[in-house]
């Protein structure tokens, strides 16, 4: 696999050989000044619908078409429709974090190609079972599946019962897919930087979060596998649709963009070979970094807010001399 021209450095437990992509990271055009209408564009369809959002937001408009309990059912808070969108959240977890894992772990079928860590899942006593993949696969079937089903539930019922309005102009065409894409994404983003951050305070991140940081090397099944107090966190961004009225269809979204959503990022591989030349992109360095190094790059590159925040690591060697420097002011200090 070639190298780029600036490559990684061989941060600790990472060799020589792994995968590096082209670096350094820099945030997407939308924040460009002067504006780059045509570049940014370019990145809202290539690079965000395509391929995982543009796929979620197809599935939501499906399920909300005819699979979503009908609002006269979900007015009432019963067993029967939970139930429902628990099995149909545990079957998409399992569809997309299963068949990542399938295809590039199991049957490896494109071999370490565009791995960014050549290692394979870990085993041992600090894992449930003994095993990364089986530990992992728990916390987000058991844990994971019932934290998104609770907060998604509980939001449907909200609107359904008249506890939470929902005005007419909310199921205009524009604001829902506006709000499905670019809403549920940079809200998420936000979202994630803020209680992400909070999970690192040494008392939260020793009750929970270390639990998700076993995954030095992460798979499909690490996207949320996680402590249920950080579940309990992490799925808190639908109460922003308690005050800011939308559409089924967003809630969906932002259900399967939270939930399956951090499998192919958490993949290990930048990109999954689909077939022949096909390809189409997976693992995120920015956040493989962040496992890699604990202490960069709490958010994600759609909202840059870890540049701001001195934090953002684009993947350079000067940008890992800034961090061994930072570090070893902090053990003085």
């Amino acid at each position: 696999m070639p190298h780029s021209p600036n490559p990684l450095i061989p941060y600790a437990g990472v060799s020589n050989s792994d995968y590096e992509p082209p670096v350094p990271i820099t945030p997407p055009p939308i924040y460009a000044w002067p504006p780059r209408p045509l570049a940014t564009a370019r990145w809202f369809i290539g690079r965000l619908l395509y391929p995982w959002v543009g796929t979620y937001l197809i599935l939501s408009l499906a399920i909300w078409k005819w699979l979503l309990p009908s609002e006269d059912q979900m007015a009432t808070l019963q067993a029967n429709w939970i139930f429902q969108i628990w099995v149909r959240n545990l079957a998409v977890l399992a569809l997309v974090a299963g068949s990542l894992h399938w295809s590039l772990y199991a049957r490896r079928r494109q071999g370490d190609a565009y791995k960014f860590n050549r290692r394979w899942p870990g085993q041992g006593g600090k894992y449930l079972f003994g095993d990364q993949v089986k530990d992992n696969a728990f916390w987000t079937l058991t844990s994971g599946g019932f934290f998104l089903t609770a907060y998604e539930a509980l939001t449907h019922w909200a609107y359904a019962s008249g506890l939470v309005d929902r005005p007419g102009w909310v199921s205009n065409p524009a604001y829902v897919f506006v709000m499905a894409t670019l809403g549920v994404v940079l809200w998420s983003t936000l979202h994630f930087w803020a209680n992400h951050r909070l999970l690192h305070w040494k008392p939260l991140y020793r009750a929970a979060h270390h639990l998700h940081h076993r995954n030095i090397n992460p798979g499909p099944w690490s996207g949320i596998s996680m402590h249920p107090l950080e579940h309990l966190i992490y799925f808190s961004l639908f109460l922003l649709w308690w005050v800011v009225p939308v559409h089924p269809v967003v809630i969906l979204m932002c259900g399967f963009y939270q939930g399956p959503g951090p499998a192919p990022s958490h993949s290990g591989f930048e990109r999954v070979r689909i077939a022949g030349r096909w390809q189409i992109p997976a693992g995120d360095l920015f956040h493989q970094l962040h496992h890699r190094c604990f202490e960069v790059n709490y958010g994600n590159t759609q909202a840059p807010i870890d540049r701001v925040a001195g934090t953002w690591h684009d993947g350079t060697r000067e940008a890992h001399e800034r961090l061994k420097s930072r570090r070893r002011v902090d053990q003085v200090a």
